[in-house]
C-alpha cells in the first residue's frame, strides 16, 4: 500500500498521465489532488480559493470574502511539489493613494477577491477583480453618481493593482472600476462576474465572468499599457469572441482560467468550468470551438487502513484556479460550503473536509486539446 500511494502521489505532483491513454473530449482524465497544509502539518482552513498563478517557482492563490478571516485579503504561498505553504504570506494593504478612492472602504473591510494574475514585466504587481459588492456600504453621493452607469451591478466591479514595494510589504496601489457598455448585455448578477484573469501577449489582460444576461459565459479584455491607471475612470473592456460550449439549460460558468500558447504560436485559454468538472480549452482566434475535457478528481488518503487507501473520488470539487507552469496545469479548488461536506466517506478524511480544506491538483497538459 505505501508503494501505491508513493506512485500515485508522485504522478500527481509531477503531472504523470494518471493511467489515461486517450485524449478526446468524452474521455475523463483523472487527477490526484494533495491536502494543502501548513507548515505545522495542519490543513488550510477554510481559505475558499478563488485565484492561483505561478510565482517565481511557486503558486500563489487568495481568498474571497467567505473565506474563514484569518485568510482574507493575503495572498499566500504554495509549494507545488508538496502542496505545503512555505511562505511567504503577504497580507494586502491600501497605499496612501488608494485610501483616497471612492473604493476604499470596501476595499479595505471584507472584499470579494476572484482572480489573481502577475504582471508579465513585473513579478512585484498582481492584479485581482472584486466580484460580489452587494453588502458593501454605499459610497459617498459624488462617488455614487460619478459610477453609477457599470452596464452591470450597481456596485462596480474592481480591477486591483497590488505592489510589492520597498518595504517588502503588499500594497493596493490602484483601483479601477469596470463598465460595461449596455449593448453587451451583462446583466445585475452580484455573485456572478469576474472569476477569471489571465495575460496574453502585448500586455492584454483577459477576463473571465461566469454568465450575462442569457446564463453564457463570457470572455472580455483589457490592454494595460502605460496610460491604462493614469486616471480612476471606468475601464471599458473588449468583448473577445471565442467560441465558448452552448448549452440548452443549466449553469455553466467559468471560474478560473490561464493563457496557453502552443509552440506554433497559437494562443489558448484553458478555462475550469467547476460545475461541470470540466475544462474549456478556447481558441482565441475564435476560429475553433472550444474542447471540452472532463475531469475525476480525487483527494489524497493519508495513514489508509482497510478499504480506504491512496487516493479516494470526489463527489464535488469545484475547481476555482487554474495556473500554468510548463506543460503542468495545476488547480485548486473553492470548498463549496453547501455540498463539500457530500465528499466524506473515508474516516480519515472527514476533518479536512469538515474544514473546508481545499487541495492542490496537477494534470499533464496534451497537444490534443489545442488541434
Amino acid at each position: 500500500m505505501k508503494l501505491l500511494f508513493f506512485v500515485l502521489g508522485i504522478c500527481s505532483l509531477m503531472s504523470c498521465d494518471s493511467g489515461t491513454s486517450e485524449d478526446s473530449q468524452s474521455y475523463i482524465k483523472k487527477t490526484y489532488g494533495h491536502w494543502i497544509k501548513e507548515s505545522n502539518g495542519e490543513v488550510m482552513l477554510d481559505p475558499q480559493p478563488s485565484g492561483l498563478t505561478y510565482w517565481r517557482g511557486k503558486l500563489l492563490t487568495l481568498s474571497d470574502r467567505s473565506a474563514h478571516t484569518s485568510q482574507r485579503l493575503r495572498l499566500r504561498s504554495i509549494e507545488p511539489k508538496n502542496a505545503q505553504l512555505d511562505g511567504p504570506d503577504m497580507i494586502m494593504k491600501l497605499s496612501t493613494d488608494a485610501q483616497k478612492s471612492c473604493f476604499a472602504n470596501y476595499v479595505s473591510g471584507n472584499p470579494d477577491l476572484e482572480a489573481l494574475t502577475v504582471d508579465p514585466e513585473n513579478d512585484n504587481i498582481f492584479y485581482v477583480v472584486t466580484e460580489d459588492a452587494s453588502n458593501a456600504e454605499p459610497m459617498s453621493e459624488a462617488c455614487q453618481q460619478k459610477y453609477a452607469q457599470t452596464g452591470s451591478t450597481d456596485y462596480p466591479s474592481l480591477l486591483l493593482k497590488l505592489e510589492i514595494q520597498a518595504d517588502q510589504n503588499l500594497y493596493i496601489t490602484h483601483i479601477k472600476p469596470i463598465q460595461f457598455n449596455a449593448d453587451m448585455q451583462i446583466g445585475n448578477f452580484p455573485n456572478d462576474g469576474f472569476e477569471g484573469l489571465a495575460f496574453g501577449q502585448n500586455r492584454t489582460l483577459y477576463l473571465g465572468i461566469e454568465k450575462d444576461q442569457q446564463k453564457k459565459a463570457r470572455i472580455f479584455s483589457l490592454v494595460l499599457d502605460k496610460t491604462f491607471w493614469a486616471s480612476d475612470d471606468f475601464a471599458v473592456p473588449v468583448d473577445v469572441k471565442v467560441k465558448l460550449p452552448e448549452f440548452v439549460k443549466g449553469n455553466h460558468p467559468i471560474n478560473g482560467m490561464d493563457y496557453y500558447q502552443t509552440k506554433s504560436g497559437s494562443e489558448f485559454l484553458i478555462l475550469a468550468a467547476r460545475n461541470d468538472q470540466k475544462l474549456w480549452i478556447a481558441d482565441l482566434s475564435g476560429q475553433k470551438e472550444a474542447k471540452i475535457v472532463p475531469l475525476e478528481f480525487h483527494a489524497e488518503i493519508e495513514s489508509g487502513v482497510g478499504v480506504c487507501q491512496d487516493f479516494e473520488p470526489m463527489d464535488n470539487t469545484s475547481i476555482e484556479g487554474v495556473a500554468v507552469i510548463g506543460k503542468t496545469l495545476w488547480m485548486v479548488n473553492d470548498p463549496w460550503k453547501a455540498v463539500y461536506l457530500n465528499n466524506i466517506r473515508c474516516p480519515q478524511n472527514k476533518n479536512n473536509y469538515r474544514k473546508f480544506a481545499p487541495l492542490l491538483f496537477s494534470l499533464a497538459i496534451q497537444p490534443s486539446w489545442f488541434e
